[in-house]
This record gives C-alpha cells, structure tokens and sequence, in this order.
C-alpha cells in the first residue's frame, strides 16, 4: 500500500467529516424544515443551522468548532497491516489540526496540558475489525463534547422521572429510550439523533450505541421488535416540545437507531449515544493495493443545499408567540439598568469586545484575579478553532458556541465578583445561574450550538489573548464583534426558557407510561 496515498485519503476523510454534513443527515434537517412552523424559534435555529453547513461547504472549515473526539472505524481483508494505516491517521490527524479542519482537543487528563495536535493516550479512537471482503472500510465519527456528555446509561429496572418503573422487557426499553430524549433537552444541540445499544456491559453497551450512529440514517433495521421501536420513538419522541435547541418546537429527534447483544443475567443495560444536529459522520472505501478512495459513504442522492427557502430571520422569529420582539444592541461595557431592561425572548445584537471563557477559564477565575477589567463584559462560552497567520496574526477559523451547564458551580460567582454582565453559551445554565443574574443584573444569551462558520463570520478581529497555557480552546481570546446575534433565555427577572421547556417537556413525557410493547 502507498503510504503517502494512504495519508492523502485520511486526511480527506478527516476534512470531509468535519466540513461537509452528509446527505443522509441533510434531508433529515431539510424534513425538519418543512415540519416546523414558521415565524418561531425553532424555525429560526433550523435557518441559521442551514446557512451554517453551507459556510462550512463554502469555506471548507469546520461545521462546529468543536470537533470532538474522533473515532474510526475500519474493516480490512486478512493480511493488511493495520500499523500502517494507524501510522497514516495519526500523521492526518497532525496535518489537519495544522491546517484548522480540526481543533486540538487531545488534553491530559491528570495535567490538563493539551497536545496541540489531536494525539494522546488513547486519542484517536481507532477500531479495527477484520473482514474477507477485498477492500478496506473506513469510516469516522466527530461526535463533540456538548453531545457525548448527554450520553446516558440506564441499569434495568429503574424508576423514571414521569414515566415511573422501567421493567426488563421491550416496554421498559421504550422508556429509557424516551428519558434519553427528554433528559437531552436543548444541552446537546437538538435536534439529534441517538444511537441505542440493548445488553452488554457497562463498557460493550456504550460501544454498541456509538456504533448505531455508523448506522445510515434513513436504513431499516432488520430485527422486526427493534425496527418497531425505533419507529415508535421518531414517532413520538418530536412530540415532547422540546424543539431545536430546546427553544421548544416540532422536531427534537432527527434519527433514532437501536441494536441488541446478549447479557449476563445480573446487568440488564440500555446505553445510549446522543449526537448533536451536527452529525459529522463519514465513511470512504480504500483500494487495498494503493490506498486511494474509491467511493464515499453517506454521500448518495442529490445535491442539498438547506438554505433553499430559508427566509425566517432572528429578529422576526425570536418570538415563538409570533409577536415582534424586541431587538437590543449591546456594546460592552453594559450597565446593570441596560441589563434589567431585558427580558426573556428579546433578541440581542453584540458589537465591539468580548472575552471567551470556557472551563479552564471558569475554574481559573474562581481562584485568580481576572488578566483583564471585566466590569460589564461579556463572556462567551466558546472554544473557537483558531489559526495563526505568518505575520503572527490570530484568525477564527470556527466560533460556534460551548455548553453551559458545566459552568454552573462558577458562573454565579465570578460574574458578582468581576461585574460581568451577559454570558453567551449554549443549553442553558441551572438555578444557581439564575439567582445570581437576579441578585446581580445579569443576562444569559443562547447562540446557536453547532453554527460556528455562521457566528465566526461574525467575529471581524482577535485583539489579543489572556492564559494560553491552557491551550487554543481554553483560552480567553479577546473578540471584536459586529452583529453577533443571540436571544435572551433567562434574565434578571427570574425567569428562565429552559426551565419553562423542561417542565412542560416532563408533563408531555407522562403521556408515555402506560405499557405499548408486551
């Protein structure tokens, strides 16, 4: 095999996985498109979500900033050396974090220290498995933290909350497929899709889930009880209100896929694997002699471009009501009466200066003085994929914003003590957040998850970064913005929208406790 052929094509896997949204998962937004109703959030986030995947085409750049963990998948025929295409992704992977197709997000787990360039102790993720065809498949996921961390494992049976006892039999599966969905809420950029995997262990049932996401999205699953229960979920799962990007709406689950393996008697599991809107999954078939790409998986069908009648804009759509909502400019620094102006559902409009700060940052501020006055700043939770020009310049490659929630034992408290007065993420924050935007005059704004082409273009210059020593994702880089679009989802009044969905989502949930699998 040529081992310079062989690097091209993983590292052309890796460009396209992370650049170019699959056809599969295209028309599933493209339904979902056509299923929301106009003039609404929802429908909102699913224009601006389409506008994003055709920027990341245009400027072949990441579709979300974070670019997860990767993890191949392969089959080769008897006799081929898998330390040689070990060696090739391993060598892709270094040249596209380089080129920022890729952010580095290979980080020590004792240190902290990121590697720079995507390689560590167990990073990629690389699964072989042998086979007697006479080609090699390889495929890959890029499945990003705000997702992987909505994952969750059920340990039959169990109590639900609103759907009570889940047994060990079909029907007690049926619900914690439909508690995935609910717990989920808008934390993992919905809407997405899950991959389930039945038995097993701890271990073995996750992996099963993950490998239900390699699944195309629109195939049929042969094993007719888990064909009917994927079925009943798509069927029902849309009808919690949850919505895109939990904003509420019509379409919460783009995809559901279900696979089984045998236990032991003691551990009954069911796992499952939450993906993002942004489903980055892509497969190609290599010649075995030269290493080149023969064909592309997921790739069939025609050409989609989503942004074909996409006409809802932010400032007409914020209202799921259909009320004109009201459109602020804010320019930092902001003061706590501007602040309390705000309410929830009103749109706002950022010119001039932010800072980014993540967990290192959060964690950092906790216990430091800030590297700069953040008396009415903003912060927003966002770990951009970045690049340095020769001149020694920064440019935002992708900007897309991070989940929230693993701020919440921070947040309250660095923004009393530093005077920040707006934080821009993703999901929603907790009760914690919420009591201190009211004792404090704070607001949060929630961007768009995954749109990182959409609210890079946004970013007109990088003024300078703060603590770089926790690497390019974790530092705080000091933006200068214009136009950048977000909508207040909890403000300094007590109220939050994430709440209001969650609690409204849980009463829609009840309606699936009685028995519907024997």
């Amino acid at each position: 095999m040529n081992k310079e052929t062989l690097q091209q094509s993983m590292y052309d896997l890796i460009v396209e996985t992370s650049t170019n949204l699959p056809k599969d998962v295209r028309r599933a937004i493209r339904s979902a498109k056509a299923r929301e109703n106009a003039g609404t959030r929802a429908a909102m986030s699913l224009d601006t979500i389409s506008n994003n995947v055709k920027m990341a085409d245009d400027n072949v750049s990441p579709i979300c900033q974070d670019t997860g963990l990767p993890t191949f998948k392969i089959k080769t025929p008897v006799g081929v050396n898998q330390l040689e295409i070990k060696e090739a992704i391993y060598a892709a992977m270094v040249q596209a974090t380089k080129d920022g197709k890729l952010r580095p997000n290979s980080v020590d787990s004792l240190t902290g220290a990121n590697s720079g360039d995507n390689l560590g102790l167990g990073t990629p993720v690389i699964k072989f498995e042998q086979w007697e065809k006479d080609y090699i498949d390889a495929r890959l996921i890029l499945k990003g933290g705000g997702c992987e961390n909505k994952n969750i494992q059920y340990s039959l049976p169990c109590e639900l909350e609103g759907l009570g006892r889940a047994g060990r039999d079909l029907d007690g599966i049926r619900k914690c497929v439909m508690h995935s969905v609910y717990q989920a809420q808008g934390q993992g950029c919905s809407a997405g899709f899950i991959g389930v995997g039945i038995g097993g262990d701890r271990s073995s049932g996750y992996d099963l889930a993950k490998e239900q996401l390699f699944r195309s999205v629109e195939d049929v699953n042969p094993n007719e009880d888990l064909r009917k229960l994927e079925e009943y979920v798509m069927d029902n799962a849309n009808e919690l209100g949850i919505g895109t990007m939990g904003f509420g709406g019509e379409t919460t689950l783009l995809g559901c896929k279900v696979g089984v393996m045998n236990r032991i008697p003691a551990s009954f599991f069911v796992s499952v694997a939450y993906n993002c809107w942004a489903f980055r999954r892509l497969g190609v078939k290599l010649d075995v002699e030269s290493g080149g790409i023969d064909e592309w998986f997921y790739q069939e069908g025609d050409k989609i471009d989503l942004t074909q009648g996409a006409v809802a804009e932010l400032e007409t759509a914020a209202a799921s009501s259909g009320e004109q909502p009201n459109v602020v400019v804010l320019e930092a620094p902001i003061t706590e009466e501007k602040i309390r102006e705000l309410k929830v559902g009103d749109v706002v409009k950022i010119n001039g200066r932010m800072y980014t700060g993540r967990d290192a940052i959060h964690k950092h501020l906790s216990e430091n003085d800030a590297p700069v006055d953040l008396a009415g700043q903003i912060i927003y939770h966002c770990g951009p994929v970045m690049l340095k020009d020769d001149e020694g310049n920064w440019h935002v490659k992708a900007a897309g914003p991070t989940t929230s929630i693993r701020e919440e034992p921070y947040q309250g408290d660095i923004m009393k003590r530093f005077g920040i007065r707006a934080v821009i993420g993703k999901g929603g924050m907790g009760p914690k957040t919420l009591a201190a935007l009211k004792d404090h005059g704070g607001v949060y704004l929630n961007a768009i998850g995954g749109a990182a082409q959409y609210y890079a273009d946004c970013i007109k210059g990088v003024d300078g970064v703060d603590l770089m020593q926790f690497g390019i994702p974790e530092a705080m880089w000091h933006l200068n913005v214009e136009g950048f679009t977000a909508v207040v989802t909890m403000d300094s009044h007590g109220n939050s929208l994430h709440e209001e969905v969650d609690k409204s989502s849980l009463e829609k949930l009840a309606q699936f406790k009685e028995k519907v699998f024997k």
